[in-house]
């Protein structure tokens, strides 16, 4: 799972610049596109549901709720009708960062204990089939929009590498139309596109990244506030596959096996370097989302129709290694050249979910219990590291709870869950999954960074909490 940042090394930089304290700014300059977030996956949230989550993230190959269009596409095929969830997660990241000479510093969030806008997701999925039953009985389609990290995360502005980085936030949405199509009884198939931008109306509408000056830089004042910021638009693409090789009596899988390609995108960046809110000039450069490859095993050894027990292990490859540098261009012609060194990095998830099914007290209802398990590997080395996304390997626990209701069931005892009459827009169920997360992280000791302030000994405990509402028509 790394959290991860783009970094320079500065190995070229001695010989462009020659003042520590232009080097430091062109250190900050190279984070203009780190992941804020203690996440996953580096600049990928791979967390978009709270069944997903409650269950170590372990989904790939379920994939049956609408947040298959994240986790999977091909799943799609295995929603009837149409069906829609929203949802989000509270999520407080909590740092201390230790310092050879013993001071320590924590971090801090933006929105207080939990960071605020939150993480969210909305989903929703159609088969075409109810419609054109002719032409399209085997295809589906969806429509989602992913906030991937809202929130700014901080350091005060005293700490030890406060002329490094002091705060930033990657405000970065996903949208993702998507599209699934069963080709036969045993095999799915899925293509979705993802653009990634910035919404004005989403934190400050762009990624930002701020320190605190020296005032050996032209046009900047020692203790100013420097800010450089950025913002663009681009796409990438997943291909995904879902095949069921066993199914019971009623047609239900019994073993699914997923597998997922993530296609590399470039999202190019353009914004300014500020002091104190004055801009010193123009910058460009790009954030690269590396390719990734998952696979995903679910086994029900119960599935009837009183109860369903799941089990899956999830796999996913990220190759890290292809990014190479980040290279900055400034408005005054110069190109600071900024190799890169990136290790590729494996995240396993684990988990399972027991499902009661219309028990005799409450026959209108399913009730879920979920548990997982997940471990990522580290992907940043000492030199590049970020300390407001203080990247480690890093184990997460998770549990959670869900609840559907269909026909005469009351939604939080007020709204019937199914509605009578027939049509694409009668509701047939409503639901609720809610889940706890805990990250711990490995304790990282940084030494070698080319930027001293930033070596010491960093602790990292994560808590995140959230929900998701379903509404199937």
């Amino acid at each position: 799972m790394g959290r991860h940042s783009f970094f320079t090394l500065g190995l070229r930089l001695a010989s462009l610049f020659h003042s520590r304290a232009t080097s430091l700014l062109l250190f900050f300059l190279s984070v203009l596109s780190f992941h804020p977030l203690a996440w996953a996956d580096g600049f990928r949230n791979p967390f978009h549901d709270a069944a997903a989550i409650g269950q170590g993230n372990a989904f790939r190959a379920q994939a049956d709720n609408p947040s298959a269009l994240f986790y999977n596409q091909a799943g799609m095929t295995q929603l009837p009708g149409i069906q829609h969830s929203v949802g989000f997660q509270l999520v407080s990241p909590n740092t201390t960062f230790t310092a050879p000479s013993g001071t320590t510093v924590d971090n801090k969030i933006e929105g207080g204990l939990v960071g605020f806008p939150p993480p969210g997701q909305v989903f929703f999925t159609a088969h075409l089939g109810e419609w054109f039953p002719r032409y399209f009985d085997r295809v589906w389609a969806g429509l989602g929009m992913l906030n991937l990290f809202g929130f700014a995360n901080q350091y005060p502005n005293n700490s030890p590498f406060a002329n490094v980085i002091t705060r930033g936030q990657l405000p970065l949405i996903s949208i993702t139309p998507s599209v699934a199509v069963r080709l036969s009884d045993w095999l799915a198939v899925g293509l979705g596109a993802k653009i990634f931008t910035f919404w004005s109306l989403l934190g400050e509408g762009h990624n930002e990244a701020q320190s605190i000056a020296l005032g050996n830089i032209s046009g900047t004042t020692a203790g100013d506030k420097l800010e450089l910021n950025g913002k663009g638009t681009t796409a990438g693409f997943d291909v995904s596959f879902l095949l069921t090789p066993l199914r019971n009596d009623m047609g239900q899988p019994l073993m699914n096996v997923a597998f997922i390609w993530r296609s590399q995108a470039v999202l190019p960046l353009n914004g300014a370097l500020l002091d104190n809110g004055r801009k010193v000039a123009d910058v460009k450069t790009a954030l690269r989302f590396p390719e990734g490859y998952e696979w995903g095993l679910a086994f029900w050894p119960l599935r009837t129709s009183a109860h369903e027990l799941k089990l899956e292990v999830d796999v996913t490859w990220t190759r890290w290694s292809s990014i190479r540098d980040f290279h900055i261009f400034l408005s005054n012609g110069g190109v600071i050249l900024q190799p890169q060194f990136w290790d590729d990095a494996v995240t396993v998830d684990t988990g399972f979910e027991y499902k009661w099914l219309h028990p005799p007290s409450s026959p209108d209802w399913e009730y879920t219990f979920r548990m997982g398990y997940n471990h990522s590997e580290a992907a940043i080395v000492d030199q590049n590291f970020n300390p407001l996304a203080p990247d480690s390997n890093v184990h997460g626990l998770t549990i959670g709870f869900g609840a559907l209701c269909e026909d005469r069931g009351l939604f939080l005892g007020i709204f019937q869950c199914g509605k009578s009459g027939e049509g694409l827009l009668v509701r047939q169920a409503l639901g609720i999954d809610l889940f706890y997360m805990v990250l711990l992280w490995e304790p990282r000791t940084v030494t070698g960074h080319p930027f001293p302030g930033v070596n010491g000994t960093y602790k990292t405990r994560t808590h995140v909490g959230g929900l998701t509402f379903r509404i199937n028509f």
